[in-house]
C-alpha cells in the first residue's frame, strides 16, 4: 500500500469524521462537497472535532491543529481528486445521487485512484460499472464517532482486485481502525446487518403507538446493560440517514409500515429541523439528553 493523498467526497457527519481521522493519522486529505456553502459547514464541523479528540484521545493542541492543516477543501471535483491515491465516497445514501457522482468521478479521477464507498446499506456491485474501474472499487464502511468506535468494514464485490482489497485493509489499520474484512457482499455489512433491524424495531414500536421513546430506550438499557437505546443511537446516526434508509426500503418492498415510519420521521423530525445530535435535538435534546440523567433508569 502506497497511499499518501486521500480524498473524501461528502462532508456530512461521517464524511467529516473520516476526513479528519485520516488527516490525524498523517495523510494529506482533500474534502469535496457540492458547493461552497457545504464546504464552510464542513470546516466548522471539523473544527469542532478537535475538542473531541483532545477530550477522548488526549490529543494535544498541536496534534489537532496539525491534522486540520493537512486538509484542503474543494467544491470542484476534478481539483479535489487530481492527486488522489484513494477516494472515499460518503455522499447521501440515495442510489441516484451515488450513481450520478460515480459517473462524474470516472471522468476526472486519475487512472490509479482507488474508489471506496462508505455506503451503509447499498452494495458496491450496484455502482461498479458506473465507476469505470470495477477492479479498483470496493466498500469501506465506518461507524459514527470514528475515533472511538474504530471499526472499518472492508467489503469487496466479485470484480474487486484482491490486491486492492488487501491494500484497503492495510489502509484501514494505518488510520487507526480495527479492519474487519468481508469476503462476500452483504447488504448492511456486519454492523448494520445487526443494527438496522434493531433500530427499525424500535421505530415500529414508536410509530405503532406501543410505547414512547424514553420507555423503549429504558427497556433496552435496563434489560441488556447497553449504554444507549435505539433512539439515542438514531440521534447519533442522524435522523436524515435513518429516513433515507427507510425510504429505500419502501421503494424496494412497498411495505406500508415502512412508509408510515418514513412519513413520521419526515413530519415529526426532519421538517422541524430535529436531525439528531448535529442540530442539538432529535429524539432527545442535547447536550444533556434525558437518557444520561442519573435517574433515567429508575422507576
Amino acid at each position: 500500500m502506497d497511499y499518501k493523498n486521500i480524498t473524501v467526497a461528502g462532508s456530512g457527519v461521517l464524511g467529516s469524521q473520516i476526513a479528519y481521522q485520516t488527516a490525524y493519522k498523517g495523510f494529506n486529505v482533500s474534502v469535496f462537497d457540492i458547493n461552497d456553502e457545504a464546504i464552510e459547514i464542513a470546516k466548522d464541523r471539523i473544527q469542532k472535532l478537535k475538542a473531541r479528540y483532545q477530550e477522548d484521545l488526549g490529543a494535544t493542541q498541536e496534534e489537532v491543529d496539525n491534522a486540520y492543516n493537512r486538509m484542503n477543501f474543494y467544491s470542484d471535483l476534478s481539483k479535489a481528486v487530481s492527486s488522489a491515491d484513494l477516494l472515499i465516497e460518503a455522499v447521501p445514501e440515495v442510489v441516484d445521487i451515488k450513481m450520478d457522482f460515480y459517473k462524474k468521478l470516472a471522468q476526472v479521477a486519475p487512472n490509479h485512484t482507488i474508489f471506496a464507498t462508505n455506503s451503509s446499506t447499498l452494495l458496491p456491485s450496484q455502482f461498479a460499472e458506473a465507476t469505470g474501474r470495477p477492479d479498483k472499487f470496493l466498500a469501506l464502511h465506518f461507524a459514527n464517532e470514528i475515533w472511538n468506535n474504530n471499526t472499518a468494514e472492508i467489503m469487496k464485490h466479485p470484480g474487486t482486485d484482491e490486491k486492492v482489497f488487501q491494500d484497503i485493509i492495510e489502509f484501514a489499520k494505518a488510520i487507526g481502525m480495527v479492519a474487519l474484512p468481508l469476503y462476500k457482499e452483504q447488504p448492511g455489512y456486519i454492523l448494520n446487518s445487526l443494527l438496522v433491524p434493531f433500530l427499525e424495531a424500535g421505530q415500529k414500536l414508536l410509530v405503532n403507538g406501543i410505547a414512547d421513546v424514553e420507555t423503549i430506550d429504558k427497556t433496552w438499557m435496563i434489560a441488556t446493560g447497553a449504554p444507549q437505546g435505539p433512539f439515542a443511537i438514531l440521534d447519533v446516526v442522524g435522523i436524515r440517514t435513518a429516513y433515507n434508509i427507510t425510504v429505500a426500503k419502501v421503494k424496494a418492498t412497498g411495505d406500508e409500515e415502512f412508509q408510515r415510519m418514513a412519513d413520521f420521521l419526515k413530519t415529526e423530525y426532519i421538517d422541524k429541523g430535529k436531525l439528531g445530535i448535529e442540530t442539538g435535538e432529535g429524539f432527545y435534546k442535547y447536550p444533556n439528553p434525558m437518557f444520561k440523567d442519573p435517574g433515567f433508569l429508575d422507576n
